[in-house]
């Protein structure tokens, strides 16, 4: 890599004194998917201006920001000038003191039209800042619940606000258009960045009707990856300065969990690694965003696709959440293939309060259910709750309830147990409610999801129960899903009194006979 560095002192009106340093690197094709480009700063630099030209109609590259400590920002395509400052920052940057040492542009190579390209960086050093100074910016600090009680709380895990650098709107635009659908939460999951979260209690406060969830969309060439109520930066330069591993033990690390995003999206050039193809072991990964965009949209294109993935994670042995998000870029204003609104789909976490602390525990257990299409479809859920707890039930026999509201006479619940429909029964009622009487397995255990169909497409759906076979010699209930020594099911309309009794006798017999 060449790099041609200049130093000329400019005089203008509306500064004092700029020192330019123009960077003429040469990217090449071979090599990690980011390159760090230095610079040095010197004391007395007050404010840090990046302006920068890929010089290539074909080619795209990414663009982000290092101080000497490291994470600075990232605007990806961002096409702006990149401005930082103590005390403010443009969109997609932090704010926070101007280190003298070295520091770096961060260039990542979305698409490279040749094998090499050779892009202008300019960066100015201002001894006097131009941005007025930020005071929506802070730490993050958790706000106490919106609501308390356990219920289905609604909501989008995957919206982009302002600070991510591909939309045209400002936060509170999406803000707006959530409350307009009375959605309880919203993550705000913007690419790579976590100056969202340094503005999220601004955004929240005096907001009582709404939370936000914090997130960050961990954006690489293979695959992007939902850090959900991550708060700080992940690294997401796989191949440079971290790898799969690492970033998805970053999210882990903060109490945050791995959901991938839109993960059999393939677009080629259209939505730049968008399919998830990183190399990270399936136990890794807590949930997976099921449907990106609704149902009727075109990102639902790959809903069946996506299935297939999930069921065959479930089929070896891992417990994935099944999530949905919007991905909306526009406030609801957008067409086209970004043009999902928020609430498309609408994701129901059944939690104990409206917090983020809440919903990610409800996410962790698996108590999530998706409207495909959108808040006006119909809501399928477990009845009256979820496994307590968790998502496994421990009885030899199981009667598991779902109950659907809003549905049209004539569609069907459609009842699929390790993958396999069992059982198809006819919406005959608002609310109609299934109850399947399903038994453990004799070892192992066997899982078992609803879903809706009307005229044929899947309208709603759930995630999965699951149901073992109690050990003969468990103590008692736990608080937690554990096992029960009755083996009977206590939750979703349980097993009949009289059912509970046999279950107990025979169990008991089981116990006298290995004694």
């Amino acid at each position: 890599m060449s790099t041609l560095v200049c130093l000329s002192l400019l005089l203008t009106s509306a500064f004092a004194q700029d020192v330019e340093i123009v960077l003429d690197p040469t990217i090449s094709d071979e090599g990690p998917d980011h390159v760090l480009v230095p610079f040095t700063v010197p004391a007395g630099t007050r404010e840090i201006v990046v302006r920068h030209d890929d010089r290539s109609a074909d080619t795209i590259l990414d663009w982000g920001l290092d101080d000497p400590d490291g994470f600075r920002g990232w605007g990806g395509g961002l096409s702006e000038d990149t401005i930082v400052h103590e005390g403010a920052a443009s969109r997609s940057y932090l704010a926070g003191p101007i280190q003298p040492g070295e520091w770096n542009v961060v260039i990542g190579k979305a698409k490279l039209a040749t094998e090499t390209v050779d892009p202008l960086l300019r960066v100015f050093l201002r001894d006097a800042p131009t941005l007025v100074d930020d005071r929506a910016r802070g730490p993050y600090v958790p706000v106490p619940a919106l609501e308390t009680g356990a219920r289905w709380y609604a909501g989008d895990f995957h919206v982009h606000g302002g600070q991510s650098g591909d939309t045209r709107i400002e936060t509170e635009d999406a803000i707006a258009f959530a409350r307009a659908l009375g959605l309880d939460w919203i993550e705000l999951s913007d690419h790579n960045t976590v100056s969202q979260i340094q503005l999220m209690g601004h955004h929240q406060a005096g907001l009582d009707d709404l939370l936000l969830l914090p997130g960050i969309e961990v954006t690489t060439y293979d695959g992007h990856a939902n850090a959900i109520g991550a708060t700080t930066w992940v690294n997401h330069r796989v191949g440079l300065d971290t790898t799969a591993q690492e970033m998805v033990d970053a999210i882990h690390d903060q109490g945050a969990l791995v959901a991938l995003n839109h993960p059999t999206l393939e677009l080629g050039s259209l939505c730049i690694g968008c399919a998830w193809n990183q190399p990270i072991p399936a136990e890794a990964i807590d949930a997976i965003e099921l449907i990106t965009g609704g149902i009727d949209d075109p990102g639902g294109l790959f809903f069946l696709q996506t299935l297939a993935q999930w069921e065959g994670y479930l089929a070896d042995g891992h417990h994935v959440v099944a999530i949905g998000g919007s991905d909306d870029h526009a406030a609801g204003t957008a067409s086209g293939g970004l043009g999902s609104p928020i609430g498309n789909p609408t994701t129901y976490v059944y939690a104990e309060a409206l917090s983020a602390e809440a919903i990610v525990e409800g996410v962790r257990r698996g108590h999530v259910a998706i409207k495909l299409g959108n808040g006006d479809d119909p809501l399928l859920v477990p009845w009256p709750a979820p496994p307590e707890g968790g998502d496994t039930v421990w009885a030899l026999q199981a009667n598991l309830t779902w109950r659907v509201t809003g549905a049209p006479i004539g569609a069907e619940v459609v009842v699929v147990q390790d993958g396999v429909p069992v059982g198809r029964h006819r919406v005959a009622a608002d609310p109609f409610d299934v109850t399947v009487p399903i038994d453990a397995p004799p070892e192992g255990e066997t899982r078992v999801r609803a879903q809706l169909d009307v005229d044929g497409q899947t309208r709603a759906i759930t995630n999965h129960i699951y149901v073992r076979a109690p050990p003969p010699d468990t103590d008692a209930h736990s608080d937690d899903g554990g096992p029960d020594p009755a083996g009977c099911a206590c939750i979703h309309g349980g097993a009949s009194r009289g059912a509970g009794v046999w279950m107990l006798l025979s169990v008991l017999l089981l116990v006298h006979r290995r004694a």
